[in-house]
């Protein structure tokens, strides 16, 4: 495997400057509002043109590991401190970038306890930036964990709608995915003989049997995958989404789930392939369940959030099916649909974060007409609602185009049923948007403001990402490809 050693320690930068955010956070005194507001947005844009940066500056050519930094930390146990990016982190680390640097610009206004809210997304965004450059497993369970625990006060203190509920449910289940992990890379090591946690050297051929990667892989698969809200380990995400508050959910949805599904193909399927191959079929018949499900049990929902908390566990089966495919084409898809959604969801979110805050309900008989009282503010719901049923020219087609076409050759069965349960989420998510954004208006809304063009920046970033990637989806796809194919081949 090709190692680019960095000449500049830019993955560490990106880590520094969060730990920078946090303690200016930390010693800013509280009623400064503002001064905490622009620390961390200074923080969330500095990290945000450094993920830019590397992921523009990747040398496509020589492909592999780029920027690495290896440090020995605890040389005795074999612990290093190893980041690295490939064409898998890559669109994570960007994606992290966007999403925290339009999260906390979304909650700008916020005025209730403002600086334990934004000292606390930038713990969580320090951790799920360490998760996608490490490639030491005792490096990636710290970061995983880390970017866990700051969502049970996120949600149980900034939230609404049984939010106590929704934060110990969600927590309980994430904290069982971690107790999966522990022992799974607990035994890696051991099991290994070569005494490190590095995540090359336990991925070469031959260091593990069949039935020890089969083991370890589902251990590896549901312990991940609960946070990729895989089903039927999925229930806490719509719970989780609907009671979180609005950068929260965008941070949530738009890349904490992605960190399960990166976790099962950094971790399992590199260091199990053959236990990937074993439960393949099984992965895939779980992301069509999950896909179908999703669809269905959205149409039944009233509340806003949570059709968009069920719609994340449909969009996120399509990013298990692509992984289930074992094809370069099936991993090139899942990894632009982790990208494309974690965008689409963070404009979604952040949509329904601006009318649930002046409307103060998320019920959609409540709502209705509101083009005609805030057209600019429901701009941004309708293109997200859009993106998410896959429109051409548009982020998320591209990706749910190449996971379908790789499911079709590998699956003809899962992906029809995927495809035919899409087309209708196409049609529910229209009806939403006919019943929400038209129709006769609601008088006792007609004196909300529509959004500020100021309040329209964090949006109009995420929805010019979403335009630019789908009409240059060969922009990700050439990253994306030189760990794919380099990865398959291998195999």
């Amino acid at each position: 495997m090709d190692i680019t050693n960095a000449q500049f320690p830019f993955l560490s930068t990106i880590l520094l400057v969060c730990i920078a955010g946090l303690l200016g956070i930390l010693c800013t005194p509280g009623h400064r509002h503002s001064m905490i507001r622009w620390i961390s947005t200074l923080c969330a844009g500095i990290t945000m043109v450094l993920s830019a940066y590397l992921f523009f500056a990747y040398d496509k050519v020589t492909g592999g590991y780029q920027f690495a930094e290896n440090i020995p930390w605890v040389p005795s146990m074999g612990i290093q401190y190893f980041n690295a990016v490939d064409g898998f982190s890559l669109p994570m680390l960007l994606l992290t970038g966007i999403v925290f640097f339009t999260g906390v610009l979304a909650m700008w206004d916020l005025e209730y306890r403002v600086k334990e809210f934004f000292g606390l997304i930038v713990l969580l965004v320090l951790g799920v930036y360490g998760m996608f450059m490490s490639l030491d497993l005792f490096f990636i369970f710290i970061w995983y964990d880390v970017s866990l625990f700051p969502m049970y006060l996120l949600i149980a203190v900034w939230g609404s709608t049984r939010k106590e509920y929704g934060a110990m449910k969600l927590t309980l289940y994430l904290l069982a995915g971690s107790a999966l992990i522990l022992p799974a890379l607990v035994y890696i090591y051991t099991a290994s003989g070569l005494n490190t946690f590095n995540v090359l050297a336990l991925s070469q051929s031959g260091l593990f049997s069949t039935d020890q990667q089969k083991f370890l892989f589902i251990l590896i698969y549901i312990g991940f995958g609960i946070l990729a809200g895989i089903w039927p380990f999925h229930t806490w995400s719509p719970v989780g989404h609907v009671a979180a508050p609005t950068g929260v959910s965008m941070i949530h949805a738009g890349v904490l789930m992605k960190i399960g599904a990166f976790g099962v193909l950094r971790v399992g399927m590199f260091i199990c392939p053959e236990g990937w191959q074993y439960w393949a079929h099984l992965m895939a018949v779980l992301a069509t369940i999950g896909i179908v499900y999703g669809v269905f049990a959205g149409l039944q929902q009233t509340d806003l959030k949570y059709v968009i908390g069920y719609s994340s566990v449909s969009h996120m089966g399509i990013v298990g099916l692509g992984l289930a495919t074992m094809t370069v084409e099936g991993l090139n898809g899942a990894v632009f649909q982790m990208f494309a959604h974690g965008i689409m969801t963070a404009l979604f979110f952040s949509a329904v974060g601006y009318i649930y805050d002046h409307t103060h309900t998320k019920s959609i008989p409540e709502l209705g007409g509101l083009t005609k009282i805030m057209p600019r503010a429901t701009f941004y719901f309708i293109f997200a609602a859009l993106t998410g049923i896959g429109v051409p020219c548009l982020a998320s087609f591209w990706a749910e185009l190449t996971v379908f076409i790789s499911a079709f050759r590998t699956y003809p069965l899962y992906g029809t049923l995927a495809v035919c349960a899409l087309a209708v989420s196409a049609l529910y998510m229209l009806r939403v948007v006919q019943r929400t954004c038209y129709g006769p208006k609601n008088d006792k809304f007609a004196h909300i403001p529509d959004i500020s063009l100021t309040r329209s920046i964090p949006r109009m970033i995420l929805v010019s990402v979403i335009v630019l990637f789908g009409l240059f989806p060969s922009i990700m796809f050439d990253i994306i490809r030189t760990a794919s194919t380099t990865f398959m081949n291998r195999l």
